[in-house]
């Protein structure tokens, strides 16, 4: 529910009270004198949807060269009302996109919600720093909770949606803004998380291998699936905004995509690993531009058009040029996400191909890890590390040429020879095992059968060739 005031000139008060009847709106009128002469206030209680066409209709009579109108939020309204927007029930006839284009703010209030977000202030210059020393922070001591609450700092939401409410509605001031604020924000991101690194490099952690961080090690080689995050983000960013929803929970979900990232970066720059450096850059781009793609789709599909006739052709044109243009650039950035998804395919079918080997073998397989080495856009397993229950020298040859045999690579396998230790106790006392006095733990006894295993002091490698 929106409280529309009016400031109406004497000449238009007819003309407006006649619209309000027409369309059986509530209504008060106060008259009252202010520095531009006698005019009437006129109030009147409306539903969120309606706005924008009242507004509309108010144009058509002349009241905004005469006049001017306030907009606020209504929160309650006390005892009964009869309005204009309270329609019998009728047979349901709405096109399919009209639920969607529905319960919308006024293209004004968006327009001015989205300019006051969307300034470069002291405030966003702060948070926006604040924000990705924080996720740096988490990256490195490898947080999840950290690099969330770096997100909710984050001030991401208004220049994303800005930029994108300025193409729609033909305002051009407001779409450089919000491009300016964009760019100014990942700058500070990217260049904030980098002084930092560089500051904890010198001071606490000299050498860090970004590799070993879950957190960093996430954002490396992403795949198709990452666009999908940030398409999401900007689609509920622009729907949330347009219908005068809460903004900061959806910010986190933009910031979600960005602040990490950025921080990311910094950190590669800082400790030097072209391959994060490479892959968290490529996420960084493909977020920025499936984030504006979508929050200017969504808004377009809502509705939302210039006020005159004469601009609306003017922004049709420029919306749908700035859309080809997201959408070529994000067809070609998303080609190497794709070749990281066909990859992350192709390492799961290495491991199943490992597994299934395994399972195969005649050695009681306890565990099995494969190591991979990292490149810009996909990774190759180069080593596999199996924990067995053999005595046999050679099993690591054969192992090996399993692997080669099925899938075509050629890594090395190490085998940790592993065995177990049973105790058979039947008193208090134990029993002596074949072991000596220095492997025995007085705290793993009990009675009954205990199980132990151990590792053999040496492994058995094989090489590939």
């Amino acid at each position: 529910m929106r409280l529309v005031q009016m400031a109406v000139p004497p000449e238009k008060h007819d003309v407006v009270v006649d619209l309000l009847e027409d369309r059986e709106l509530n209504y008060t009128i106060a008259d009252e004198t202010s520095n531009q002469g006698a005019e009437s206030i006129v109030s009147v209680p409306i539903e969120t949807g309606d706005v924008e066409e009242f507004l509309d209709s108010l144009r058509e009579v002349g009241i905004e060269q005469g006049g001017y109108a306030i907009i606020t939020d209504v929160e309650a309204i006390l005892g009964e009302r009869e309005s204009g927007t309270e329609r019998t029930a009728q047979p349901d006839t709405t096109p399919p996109l009209e639920p969607f284009t529905s319960n919308r703010i006024s293209r004004e209030e968006l327009q001015d919600t989205v300019t006051e977000m969307a300034v470069i202030t002291p405030s966003y210059v702060f948070f926006t720093v604040v924000s990705s020393i924080v996720a740096c922070t988490g990256l490195l001591t490898n947080s999840p909770a950290v690099i969330v609450g770096s997100m909710v700092i984050a001030p991401l939401l208004g220049p994303a949606v800005g930029a994108s409410v300025g193409s729609i509605v033909n305002d051009e001031q407001l779409f450089r803004t919000s491009v300016l604020a964009q760019g100014l924000g990942l700058v500070l991101a990217v260049g904030s998380a980098t002084v930092f690194a560089y500051l904890i490099k010198f001071t606490i952690l000299s050498t860090v291998d970004l590799h070993t961080i879950d957190e960093v090690v996430s954002r490396i080689n992403p795949g198709a699936l990452s666009l999908i995050v940030a398409l999401g983000s900007g689609a509920v960013g622009a729907f949330s905004v347009s219908s005068g929803a809460s903004a900061p929970l959806v910010g986190v979900m933009i910031a979600a995509a960005l602040i990490p990232p950025a921080a990311a970066v910094g950190l590669s720059i800082a400790y030097w690993s072209p391959v994060v450096l490479i892959s968290v850059t490529v996420l960084l781009i493909v977020n920025i531009l499936s984030i504006n793609f979508a929050s200017l789709g969504v808004l377009w599909i809502r509705g939302y058009r210039p006020t005159h006739w004469a601009e609306q052709e003017i922004a049709k044109r420029t919306t749908m040029k700035r859309i080809g243009t997201l959408l070529i650039g994000i067809l070609i950035v998303s080609s190497f996400l794709i070749t990281t998804s066909i990859n992350i395919n192709q390492n799961n079918q290495f491991e199943e191909d490992v597994d299934s080997i395994a399972a195969e073998s005649d050695v009681r397989i306890l565990s099995i890890n494969t190591s991979y080495e990292l490149q810009p856009f996909t990774r190759t397993p180069t080593a596999v590390t199996v924990h067995a229950e053999t005595d046999s020298n050679r099993f690591a040859d054969r192992f090996r040429h399993r692997i080669k045999n099925r899938t075509g690579a050629d890594v090395s396998v190490t085998v940790v020879q592993e065995t177990v230790v049973t105790s058979n106790v039947t008193s208090g006392t134990p029993t002596p095992m074949q072991r000596s006095p220095d492997e025995l733990d007085p705290d793993k006894y009990r009675a009954g059968n205990n199980t132990h295993r151990y590792p053999l002091p040496r492994t058995i490698s094989s090489p590939p060739r």
